[in-house]
This record gives C-alpha cells, structure tokens and sequence, in this order.
C-alpha cells in the first residue's frame, strides 16, 4: 500500500478560491498580497504577482474588498457564504445541506478541503444562476461530527493506514509509529483523528483501541458500537454507585404512595424480555366501568439528578438492542433487578389509573407514585393464546414455565376485556387517520455462541396490541394533562410526511397497481392504511412498508408541541418506558414535579435534552440496523450453495437489489453478472432492460439467486443471477 504525504505546493495559475478561503478564515483581518503569500507559503516573485493579479479581480467582482491601499477584506455580509453540513456520497463527492436553498449545493471532491461526512462547514456557493445546479467549496470545517473511526490496521515499516468499511469515508487514517500501540496488522481498530496538516493525503490519527481480528463475531459487533460512538460496559465507578443503592421496599416510602397492591396486575412482555417496565391493572367497578392502571417502573425514584448514574443515563440516552444482545440504559441492578416488574414482588411504580366505559371512553384520569404486586407474568404467545381460545390451561409448547399451567378465571377475564377495549382504542384512532404500520421484524435464532441456526419473523398479534394501545392512551393522556396546561414538556412529535417522497413513492407502487390519495392529510392517512391491508401476505409487502416508512418524517423529541401525525394524536409523550429510554425518565420528573404544584421550567434546557435523546435514538437505531445486517450475512455465508427466491427491491445503473423472500436477506446482482441478455438501465421505467429480448427485470419481480460473496466486515451481500421465476 503506497501511500505518500502530498508535496507542497510550489504554482498555481490562480489563486482565487484559496485567497477566499483565507480571507473567510480570517473575516475582520486585513490581508495584503504578501501576508497572503505567507499563509500559502509561497515567496517567488511570479506566485506574488498572481496573487496581486487575483486580489484586483476579486476586488473588481466585489466578492472582496480593499478596506485601505493594497489590504482586502472578505465582504462583511456575502450573499455567497453559508453555513451548514456535509453529506457525503460513495463517490468522494458530496452535498451541501442548509436551509437556505431549495435544493442541494454539489461538492466536487477537490471541493471538500478535508471535510468529512455530517461535518458542520462553511460554504462557498457558485454557479447560482438560473438553469444551472449550484455547486461549492468547502471554506472552513467549523465542527466535525465525529472523530472516532473503526477499520482495519494495514502496518507498514515506520507507520500505518486505517482504511474502514464506511463508503461515505473517503479517505483512510495515517498512524505515525509511535501512535499504533498493541495493534497488529489485521487488527479492527478504533482510531481517533487528531490533526490533518494541510499538505497531507490522510488525516493523522491514534490507535485508541483494538477491537479484535476482522470477522470474528464479538469484534464485529464492538466494531458496530464504536463506530456509532455507544458503550458497550459501564465504567466501574458506575456499577458501583449503582450495587449501593437501596433497592429494599420500605413501608416508610410506601405511605406516600397510592397503595395498589391487592389489585389484580400482570406483565406482557416477549418471551425473551428480562426488563419488564410496564405492567396492567384491572378492576371491575360497581357503576359498570372498568379501572384501568398502566403501571410504569418508577426509574426516577432510583435515578437523582446530578449524580453520576444520571449523568451515564442521560449521555447513552436509550438502550440499544442489538441482534444478540442488549447494551442497557441503566447497570443490570436496576434494568433487570431492583426497576423490573417482576412477578410476585412488590414494586414502586409511577401510574396513570384510568376509569374506563364499556366503550373505552376514559371517565376519570389519575397519574401518580405508587406500589404494586406483579400476580402473574405473561410472554405475548400466552396472552394470544388466551385471547384466541379463551381457555385458561397455557399448553407446554406456548408456555414459558418449560410446562402447561393453570391461569386463574379473573386474570383471563381481565385479558379478555382489556383485549376488547384495546380493539375499540385501536379502531378509533384509525378513524382519527392514524397509521397502522405493523411492518415483519427480522429475528434469528442464535445459538449459545451467537452464531444464527434460523430465521423468523416477528408480526403484531391482538396481544401485542393489546399492551400498545393501553400504553398509547397513557402516554397520549400524560402529554395532554401537562400540554394543556401551557408548561414545558418533553412531546413525542411526528411532522407530516414528506409530499416529495410520498409522490416518488407513488411512482413505484404505481407498479404494482396501487396509488395514494394525495387530496386531504386524512385522505392520505387513509389510503396508506388501505395499501398496508392490501399488501399483506404480498411478495411485495415488505419493500412497500419500507417505502411507506421512509416516506414518512421521522419522530423525535421537542419541547414544541406539533402533534404526533402517525398516529393522529394532537398530544403525545413517551411515559412507558424509563428503564430503557431517558425522555421517559424527564417525562416522570416533569409529571411529579408539575403534580406538586411546580412552576414551568426551562424550555430552552430541555430542548437541549430532546435534541440529545433524538440524536442518540437515531445512532442506537442505525447501530440496531447494522447488527441485524451483520447476522443476516452472518447466515447467508453458511447457505452459499442454496437457490433462493428472491424479489428485486431496488433497481440501480450499476444492478438489482433482491431481498430474499424466505429470509427478508438483501443482496446485490450486478448488472454485468446477468448473462440472459445485454441489460442497460432505464431511468424512466425504473427497470433494467435487454438489449435483445426487450424484457424487463424490475421492482417486484421474482428472480433466483445464489450467493457469490458474503462480506461480514462491509455487511454486504452479492447474489449470482439465475434465472427468472416463471
């Protein structure tokens, strides 16, 4: 591997774009030609002269100004200088994102001037007229985004280069000797930046920690989350502070709070779930209405502020649940122990208690601390079970006991009825315009050394909706007790959809026969919600409900209330889930602190906080994304001699994405590997057409593949094309 520092520069026939950038560096200091020709360091008389040369032009086109004899200033306000951020292609291009224009300003490579994917920068924008796409340098990077980077250590004598598997990383990390530490050739590292001197190809940067040899199963999953920046341990000091805490029921605490103990409660949680923070409760009152308690971990009564479990908390923000494993909000003492409504032990939770009408109309509302006793522990698959036979013997194949058991008459009841009001919550808020999206989750069986032997998918049964919709009305209410009371409030927001991805959605549906009623929000609301039942069972299911969701805008946190769109809610919070994610934690302490009478606080502090919580939601879900990826190659590498069929998902000028129909699995076939026929790109149809036959292969098509390459370090597929399925 070649790789050599860049010489310095020594001509230039103009000097144009670096005076600007100079000048823009350095916006309220004066330069003349030769403080100019210090900063390039250049000192020949014919580089002086051109550089004189190019002031004067700058002057005369008024992108300068001279502010005394022969000194320059770059013009206070320009039109032409923005601010904003980098997003990066696979191509060493980018584009310039800012709210300013329309429209995306393009980045040629020799443009960027070392800025790197999401970094914050500052812009030189031309070719702004009419007809013509605006392009722009690179000025100034005023903030990186990140500066830690995972990739493979390629050792040389005296030095090293990092190159990682980030497409949108276009360049690799030089490693002085002395910066290298323990790592070996081969390693996966994690690496930091910390110069990029101005005549060098590469960034500098140090070895900050081996991850292990490329491939192996817990190296590639560290790598994930260091890549995104996320914890994989608790510092100790952490886990101490945690094991301290008195975690005991004290009857001296249970005296403040509402006392629910001897009211019928359960938990339904997946099977696998080892934190359970929600649980229900379920009363029959006299005048006929039901009681109704959704019952919520009390994360905030172990959780003071300003301590260092907090501050913990509060930088992961959420916990991250990987293909094999969770990395926890909270130390294992809490999450899965002292906070989880485990059956048959008393907790402290913080409640909504509902009064509930045969109808689900909500009579009378109550939200406050209290103590309650778990009878009985359910997985989904049980509580189904109940709801579609109405017997109470859990058979020993659903069962979580390992054999069949009895369930008491008064809990099935309770299942029942609540199973009842769910699916008139449920229907309501359709009619309102929400958006059903129960979209098939990818889940594998691992073995124990995490290796996957299959494949399942996940799908929402009435008892998954069950739970989602008495969670729904407790969030739901919580916002809408404190947002009308005009206080500060951590919201759960979702705008409304983009129209120009819905519209680009519509293209491709088009397809396939379908479309979008584009008249009213309510219309399109409702004309998504006729697709989602329409494609179900679908071979295009699956890439339809993806498009669905990325037409959508994505939710996040804000103390400006907008409304949650999905699903047609003008107020909504996240209350329900304080053990994994700190929004609910700030929800619990705001509710408290509003319930004893305080004061509205500091919109612009917790702002800052939602800003924070967002941010980190979309770096544990993209980490999610990656493992779930990860596994999936992980398991195609062990089928490579099998035929799959196959639906094309995505059709590009370079092949066609094909998402296996067994394994929802998503490779690559390019477009020089498919044999049958000469296949060109055609942009209007979206499909790749035969030279010859005149025959399309595009979206939707059944095709069989076979695996060529299963590439674990980039997480990539490449299929082989067989044939069509005819």
């Amino acid at each position: 591997m070649s790789k050599k520092i860049r010489k310095p520069i020594k001509k230039e026939k103009d000097f144009s774009g670096k005076i600007l950038k100079i000048l823009s560096q350095n916006a309220n200091k004066p330069f003349n030609y030769k403080q100019i020709g210090a900063k390039l360091e250049l000192d020949d008389t014919n580089s002086r002269n051109q550089i004189i040369k190019d002031l004067k032009i700058l002057a005369a086109q008024k992108k300068i100004i001279e502010t005394e004899p022969g000194k320059y200033l770059v013009k206070a306000i320009s039109q032409d200088y923005y601010e904003g951020t980098i997003d990066m292609t696979s191509r060493k291009t980018a584009y310039f994102i800012c709210d300013e224009f329309e429209e995306d300003v393009f980045i040629p490579t020799n443009n960027l001037n070392r800025a790197l994917d999401k970094d914050k920068v500052k812009v030189y924008v031309y070719n702004r007229r009419k007809g013509k796409r605006p392009e722009g340098e690179v000025i100034e990077v005023i903030e990186r985004d990140k500066t830690e980077f995972v990739g493979v250590l390629d050792m040389q004598p005296n030095f090293a280069f990092v190159s990682t598997a980030n497409p949108k990383m276009y360049t690799d990390i030089f490693i002085p000797k002395d910066k290298i530490g323990e790592a070996e050739n081969g390693d996966v590292v994690l690496v930091k930046i910390e110069d990029w001197p101005k005549r060098a190809d590469s960034p500098f940067g140090s070895v900050i920690r081996v991850l292990g040899k490329p491939g192996e199963h817990n190296t590639e999953i560290h790598a994930i989350l260091a890549e995104y920046g996320l914890p994989s341990d608790f510092p100790v000091e952490v886990e101490v502070y945690a094991q301290k805490l008195d975690t005991s029921i004290q009857e001296s605490e249970i005296a403040k709070r509402r006392d629910m103990r001897d009211t019928l409660t359960f938990t339904i949680d997946p099977k696998d779930a080892k934190d359970f923070d929600d649980a229900l409760s379920f009363k029959k009152l006299e005048n006929g209405n039901f009681e109704i308690g959704i019952h919520i971990a009390d994360v905030s009564y172990y959780l003071e502020e300003g301590t260092i479990l907090d501050d913990e908390a509060y930088q992961r923000a959420t916990s991250v649940y990987l293909v094999d494993r969770v990395v926890p909000m909270l130390p294992e003492v809490l999450s899965n122990f002292a906070c989880s409504l485990r059956p048959n032990e008393e907790k402290y939770t913080f409640s909504a208690v509902f009064e509930v009408s045969p109808t689900a109309q909500v009579i009378n509302q109550w939200f406050g601390r209290t103590v309650i006793y778990s009878d009985q522990r359910f997985a989904y698959e049980e509580a189904q079970y109940i709801i579609e036979t109405k017997d109470n013997t859990i058979p020993v194949d659903i069962s979580i006991t390992g054999s069949s058991y009895v369930v008491s008459d008064e809990i099935v009841e309770a299942t029942l009825k609540l199973d009842e009001l769910a699916k008139i919550l449920r229907k309501k808020r359709m009619q309102q315009g929400a958006i059903s999206f129960d979209k098939v989750e990818v889940k594998f069986n691992l073995d124990e050394a995490g290796e996957p032997e299959g494949v399942y998918f996940k799908i929402s049964k009435d008892a998954n909706h069950l739970i989602e919709e008495f969670m729904l009305l407790a969030n739901r209410k919580v916002a809408e007790y404190i947002g009308k009371q005009k206080k500060t409030f951590v919201y759960r927001i979702h705008d409304e959809p983009n129209e120009d991805k819905l519209i680009a959605m519509q293209t491709v549906i088009a397809k396939f026969g379908y479309k979008i009623d584009f008249r009213t929000k309510g219309d399109i609301a409702k004309s998504i919600n006729a697709l989602m039942e329409e494609v179900n069972g679908k071979k295009e299911q699956n890439l339809i409900d993806t498009l669905a969701i990325r037409s959508m805008s994505k939710a996040k946190y804000s103390t400006d209330n907008i409304g949650h769109y999905g699903l047609a809610f003008d107020y909504y919070s996240h209350f329900t889930s304080p053990i994994r994610r700190y929004p609910d934690v700030m929800v619990h302490r705001l509710l408290q602190y509003y319930l004893d009478g305080g004061a509205s606080v500091s919109e612009e502090e917790y702002e800052t906080k939602c800003l924070h919580c967002s941010n980190m939601e979309s770096l544990a879900t993209n980490a999610e994304r990656d493992s779930i990826k990860y596994m999936q190659v992980k398991y195609m590498q062990d089928h490579q001699d099998e035929e799959f069929l196959g639906v094309i998902s995505g059709v590009t000028e370079w092949g066609i994405y094909v998402e296996i129909v067994s394994n929802k699995c998503e490779g690559m076939v390019r477009i020089r590997e498919i044999k049958e026929d000469y296949y060109t790109f055609d942009e209007r149809q979206y499909a790749l057409v035969g030279a010859t036959s005149n025959r399309l292969l595009q979206l939707g098509d059944e095709i069989y593949v076979k695996v060529k390459n299963a590439d674990l370090v980039k997480k990539q597929l490449d299929f082989h094309f067989l044939r069509r399925a005819e």
